[in-house]
């Protein structure tokens, strides 16, 4: 089921564990102490510089501001499909010498669509720096958009939806299920994976079109990170990208949604599946709100970890699957990595002797915990650590790449990557009478959709 977690991932053979993690160091006095240099090319540019000496690496990571939540309403799928086309040739690079590139200078690389931007990143020894920006740099001016390019894509893609969606048990639950329930607004609710059928139907002028509008560097930001000398990087990046032209994109389109008043309940059946499977998504507060923060406590405290509540009642307790998944953006990202409505959801593949109702009452139950009392400090203490862990491997991941992500998405979304050396302080403003009130609005049951999966696979 991993791939449908990891929508648009192009690329085989992904070894980055074979590579030394790069080490973000906490401050003496808590927190991150993350070094961000930040700026702009004249031509709009964002760019992030974040030198870390401890393994002689170094992480180039590109993010556009397009995701499938903004892709054109006649084109769904179209973000993902263009993702693969940037890498079937440039100016100076043909058809998969990009990859070749990276790869035979001993690095590795990826791309992936998700909600709200397309990236690319790879990871190559640092003396390779130069060679990379380069290459990125001749993407970022111009693709090779032909028609037998697009053609190919169209059916590499096709083949994707269909291979990892339509005939896998669970395709598509419940990262596209629960969105596609649970919001009204088009842009957050339509298939993201695409319909064969628009898939089919973009035309080179749509590629073309596309490409001019948001692969231009007024829309990105290029983030550095590693083992590299910071004015160096800097006449390499002014040498490579300051003379790209640039458009100016269109605007992002209104993503807001209404108060959910009522819940929402779909079921459908899977003929691949042998169990039953229920995914419950609540509507989350708006990003960097204390809110917000509180319902990552929250997601600590109730989803993540054996210790977890939710854990404890569904798995150990009540013995209704093996495990439970979900979590705040779970299917796509992390809670940082997204700049719009969200879910917080919580999802498990259940023995067909328990009803999804059954579970639904059990989870109230739990979730009253939270609502009609406050939580202790110590509780919450004890989820921030659970969380600090995560959030550390996450930076150390991929050799620096969970840290260009992080860099990234706060450039991209709030035009502030320093904002990474926050979240923890972020995190320790939460109150238990913040987790009780945050509870009481947002784990409300007129607050959630719920997706029944029925097994008709037997």
């Amino acid at each position: 089921m991993k791939q449908k977690l990891l929508i648009g991932l192009c690329l085989l053979g992904f070894v980055l564990g074979l590579i030394q993690a790069s080490k973000a160091q906490p401050k003496a006095t808590g927190g991150l102490n993350v070094p961000v240099t930040y700026y702009r090319l004249p031509n709009g540019l964002r760019v992030v510089l974040s030198p870390e000496k401890s393994s002689p690496l170094v992480t180039v990571a590109v993010y556009y501001n397009i995701g499938f939540r903004i892709e054109p309403k006649d084109r769904t799928g179209f973000a993902h499909l263009f993702e693969h086309l940037m890498f079937q040739g440039s100016k100076n690079m043909g058809k998969m010498e990009y990859i070749k590139l990276v790869e035979s200078n001993g690095g590795v690389l990826n791309g992936s669509t998700r909600f709200d931007f397309t990236n690319y990143f790879a990871v190559v020894p640092s003396h390779k720096l130069e060679t990379l920006l380069w290459a990125e740099a001749d993407r970022m001016k111009g693709l090779d958009i032909t028609q037998d390019n697009l053609t190919n894509q169209q059916g590499v893609v096709g083949n994707e939806v269909k291979v990892n969606v339509l005939n896998q048990p669970y395709g598509t639950f419940p990262w596209i299920d629960l969105p596609m329930a649970a919001f009204q607004n088009w842009y957050n609710s339509h298939n993201f994976y695409g319909d064969l059928k628009d898939i089919e139907a973009a035309t080179l002028t749509d590629a073309k079109t596309f490409f001019t509008k948001y692969y231009s560097p007024k829309n990105a930001v290029l983030v550095v990170v590693g083992d590299f000398d910071e004015p160096q990087a800097k006449q390499f990046v002014n040498k490579y990208f300051a003379k790209i032209p640039s458009q100016t994109p269109d605007s992002i389109p209104d993503l807001t949604e209404p108060r959910q008043t009522a819940e929402r309940v779909v079921s459908r059946g899977d003929k691949l599946a042998n169990k039953p499977a229920v995914a419950f998504g609540y509507q989350m507060p708006k990003r960097g709100t204390p809110e917000y923060y509180a319902m990552g406590v929250i997601d600590q405290i109730l989803v993540q970890g054996e210790d977890s509540l939710l854990y404890q009642e569904f798995v150990k307790n009540k013995g209704y699957a093996g495990g439970i998944g979900g979590g705040i953006n779970s299917g796509l990202g992390n809670m940082f990595n997204y700049n719009g409505p969200m879910l917080f959801d919580i999802n498990l593949i259940h023995d067909e002797k328990f009803s999804a109702e059954e579970i639904k009452s059990s989870l109230d139950g739990v979730v009253k915990q939270l609502q009609d009392k406050p939580v202790s400090q110590k509780e919450i203490d004890r989820a921030i650590v659970k969380f600090r862990s995560g959030f550390y491997d996450t930076l150390q991941q991929f050799g620096g790449f969970g840290r260009a992500d992080l860099l990234a998405s706060f450039a991209l979304f709030d035009d502030k990557p320093q904002n990474i050396n926050e979240i923890e302080a972020n995190f320790k403003k939460v109150t238990p009478a913040l987790i009780q009130k945050t509870a009481q609005e947002y784990l409300r049951s007129t607050n959630r959709t719920v997706v029944i999966v029925k097994a008709e696979g037997k």
